[in-house]
């Protein structure tokens, strides 16, 4: 039966998941997510809405976050390629607020990210073809949804590409003192 360690990461909420990994002679196989084992860990058992991106390398997505009643839990891992995955507290209250971390996810290594309403997310592909999957707890809302700019001198985040291709909408982004709040109700 395949099996789970959750690791609690430096942020609270935020959770690596390490899952087993099965490989024989046909390739391999990882059990990525299961309601109710889950569900004992203290992670959400239900999500609404799966994202698929592929990405080519040195492209960087994000930073994204939804506002409530609309902000979105991020299961987050790689079907294919490498990710330099990336999330930073957005939440205005907490002692954490703008404080980042960020940890490489690849294809077959049985790890995924959860990241709880109230981050900012985005990654940097560090491979051509990166397919980044990510279940999510509430729907997309076009109205709620938010951002800041990946290169946000203040947060000094390391990106490790050198030009990397970001999308004029990303690039628009504000940065975080000038984003829009994110405020627990």
């Amino acid at each position: 039966m395949p099996s789970f360690r959750f690791i609690p990461l430096e942020l609270p909420g935020v959770v690596l998941i390490q899952s087993s990994v099965y490989r024989d002679e046909r390739g391999s196989f990882t059990e990525v997510f299961r309601a109710d084992v889950f569900r004992a860990a203290g992670l959400p058992d239900v999500f609404v809405q799966d994202n698929h991106s592929v990405s080519g390398y040195g492209v960087i997505r994000g930073l994204h976050y939804q506002l409530p009643p609309f902000a979105q839990g991020k299961l987050v891992y790689v079907t294919a390629g490498t990710a330099w995955d990336v999330l930073v507290d957005v939440r205005r209250e907490s002692p954490q607020f703008g404080r980042w971390l960020s940890l490489e996810l690849r294809a077959g290594d049985g790890r995924a990210v959860y990241i709880p309403p109230g981050f900012a997310h985005g990654f940097a592909a560090l491979a051509d073809q990166t397919h980044v999957v990510y279940k999510c707890t509430a729907l997309y809302a076009p109205s709620q949804e938010a951002g800041i700019r990946w290169n946000d001198p203040t947060l000094a985040i390391h990106w490790p590409v050198e030009r990397p291709t970001v999308s004029p909408k990303d690039a628009a982004l504000p940065t975080l003192r000038d984003a829009r709040p994110f405020v627990v109700a």
